[in-house]
This record gives C-alpha cells, structure tokens and sequence, in this order.
C-alpha cells in the first residue's frame, strides 16, 4: 500500500473522537474523594460558601481601624489566632492578628508585625503609612457561593480534589469507569511467572496497557491471550461484546498469514479504518463487531505505546466527557540530523538535553527499553526533514500518562 493510500493521523484521530462522541458514558455514580483522582466529573461542581467565608488576615500583624486613628500608638485589645472568632474591635484599640484570622468588625487594615514598634506601655505604634484593606483577605476572594467551580467533563487531579474538599465535599458525581476489554493476540505470547517455551516471549503489552488504562480511569477487563486461530477470535470477540464498552487488543491486526484478528474484524465487523500513515503503528485497525467498538493496536510494543497514546487516549477521554483531550506539546530543537524524508508520520523517542531532544540509539519499534529511557516523543511530519538545531514537536510522556 502506498503512503499516500494510508489515513492521515489527523483524520483518524477525528473519526476516533466522532466514534466517542456517540457512545458518551451517560451513567454516574457517587465516589469519595479519595478514590476519585484521574476520574472525570459527571455534572458541575458548584460552591456551596464564599472562600473566603470571611474576610481573614493574609499575615501575622495588628489590625486597627484607620478611619477612627489619629496616628498615635494604640493600645492591644485582643490576641486573634486562626480558628477564633474575635470580639467587635475596641473603639481606640488595635488587635494582634496571626495569618487566617478573621478580621475583628470594626477594623479596616492591617499592618504587619515588622513594621510595628512595641513600646514600654504594651501599645503599638505604626511605622509606615497605612492604607484601608491592606493585608487583608476580602471574604469570597476565591470564590463566591453558587459560583461554578469545576465543570462537568473536568479530569479530577489533587489541585480539583482540594477545591471540592475547600468546599467541605466528600463525595463528588462521576461518569461511571468505561469498561475495557484488554485482550492481547499471539501465539508466542507467554504471561510472566509461566515457563518460556522455544519461540515465545512474555506478555508486556497487557502491563503497559492495564497500567496506562487505569490512570485513564477506567475498569480493566482481562480478557487474556487471544491464540492465532480466526474461530476463536470471532468467538472471543463475541462473548466480550455485553462485558464492555469497548475491546482493546494488542497484535494480530497486519496482513500476515498469522494476522487473525484483523482478518476477522475485516470480515465480520465493521471497518472504521485500518493502517494509518504513521510510524511505528501503521497496522491500527478500528471498527465495531456488533454494537461494541473494538481497537486493535500492533503488537510490537513501540507501536502499542504510540497508537494507544496517540489515538486510543484521546478516544477514552472523550467518551467520559473530556473535552480537551489532545495532549500538550511544544517545540524543541532537535540534537539530531534526519535527511531522509518518509512517507508516513513519525514518532521517535527522545529525551531532553541541554534545551535539545536527542534520541534513543534503538528506534526499533520492538525495544521497550528507550520509552523508559526517554522524557516524549518527538514528531516528524510527513515528508520531512531535520537538522540538528531546527525545531520540532515534542510530546512529553507525563502528558500522555
């Protein structure tokens, strides 16, 4: 097949998100905020009380009303540590404050502590200018009560956990985990822990994946090594088509003789697309056998990592309601020569240096090994070439996981 015959990653990953949109996850369910990070919110979070609920002290100081001062020394009237309501401020009288301390009524701004002087008698006197509401936290300065704070379709990290638990939460509405069948194709497939026959190697990609798949948030469904035999492909895929959401598998999707996934799901599925102008990765086939969507990832475990970052991610994202679900990139300068221009898109493993990516010796799709060693991706579009120094797109891996 020729490149220009191959699907354009661009095109596949919008049919990929036109596929999640008509299958968005519609249940919810209650989750304790302990066990609700990488998960996705379900309806929009809305405040229940101003933050602050009162106007508080931003630092440790005294407190004074500066329209009833004269600018003389003033005497102390109470001390008001965080998590005590203070008394109405004295006529005449300053108050010692400490950070988060509600603001006394009465008192206007507040000074802090380097800038007073303590005199002999107990009182204070002020040493610089002052100005009505400095240093002081206005109540609702975060946020006001009814406002919405996070809204639905939000990825939940620690920075959205302590804006709900701000909020006095312990529960919060998410979409329910998509269900994913991961099923792994092959032969020469063995799982860790069994003796290795002639001609076998252990499973890795079921690791990354099931690893990758819960911090995505969903519900792994092991579905185990699929043997190259189209009858039982075909009675595999059926039997998972009422246990999930959708079918993720790993090899068997080229052209070979060996290749019986993809043979069955070009025959009795419906074909989304197959082979995409990308490398590594080109083998990805995508389509629906039955009601159920089913991805097939190559088996080599570059190519499984680089499909299922790049396409099968966003497409997860999606359908629990993610809007931006494309990963953030940049540009870098490239340490590195790349005469050749290729048909197909490209993704190397790389890491920064110095300001510049260099790459991992191996670009093998087969080697594992440099993913570890690199920080991202660096993408080399189609028909084009580099010099050490030019700039290119990277992808950071933490944006990925």
């Amino acid at each position: 097949m020729s490149a220009s015959a191959l699907m354009p990653v661009e095109e596949a990953i919008a049919r990929l998100l036109a596929m999640a949109e008509a299958q968005r996850l519609q249940d919810s369910e209650p989750v304790a905020l302990g066990e609700a990070r990488q998960r996705v919110l379900a309806s929009d979070l809305v405040a229940t009380l101003d933050l602050p609920p009162w106007p508080n002290s931003a630092m440790d100081g005294y407190a004074l009303n500066l329209d009833a001062w004269d600018g003389q020394p003033l005497a102390v009237s109470q001390r008001i540590f965080a998590g005590q309501a203070p008394e109405p401020l004295r006529p005449g009288t300053c108050a010692r404050i400490f950070t988060g301390a509600p603001l006394p009524e009465g008192a206007n701004s507040i000074e802090m502590q380097e800038n007073v002087e303590r005199l002999d008698d107990g009182r204070v006197r002020f040493k610089q200018p002052l100005k009505a509401g400095q240093n002081i936290r206005p109540q609702g300065q975060e946020n006001r009560a009814g406002q919405v704070l996070l809204r639905a379709g939000k990825r939940l990290g620690p920075f959205e956990l302590a804006i709900a638990a701000a909020q006095g939460c312990t529960h919060l509405p998410l979409v329910r985990r998509p269900r994913v069948a991961l099923l792994s194709t092959g032969d020469e497939l063995a799982e860790p822990g069994t003796a290795l026959r002639p001609g076998c190697i252990y499973n890795s990609n079921r690791t990354l994946l099931s690893h990758w798949l819960s911090a995505l948030g969903c519900e792994v469904v092991d579905a185990g090594i699929l043997p190259d035999q189209p009858q039982q492909t075909r009675l595999r895929l059926e039997q998972l088509q009422c246990a999930a959401d959708l079918i993720l598998t790993t090899g068997g999707v080229s052209a070979g003789d060996a290749d019986c996934l993809g043979q069955v799901l070009r025959e009795c599925a419906t074909p989304v697309f197959w082979k995409l102008a990308i490398k590594p990765g080109k083998p990805l086939t995508v389509g629906r056998f039955g009601s159920v969507p089913v991805i097939g990832l190559p088996g080599n475990p570059t190519s499984a990592l680089v499909t299922f970052g790049l396409l099968a991610r966003p497409y997860l994202l999606r359908i629990q309601g993610v809007e931006e679900v494309m990963p953030l990139s940049f540009p870098v300068s490239v340490g590195f020569d790349w005469p050749k221009a290729g048909g197909r898109r490209e993704y190397l493993r790389a890491r920064l240096e110095e300001g510049r990516a260099v790459l991992y010796p191996n670009q093998s799709s087969g080697v594992l090994l440099g993913a570890s060693w690199a920080d991202g991706l660096v993408e080399i579009l189609e028909g084009s070439t580099l010099r050490a120094g030019e700039p290119a797109r990277f992808i950071p891996f933490s944006e990925l996981f």
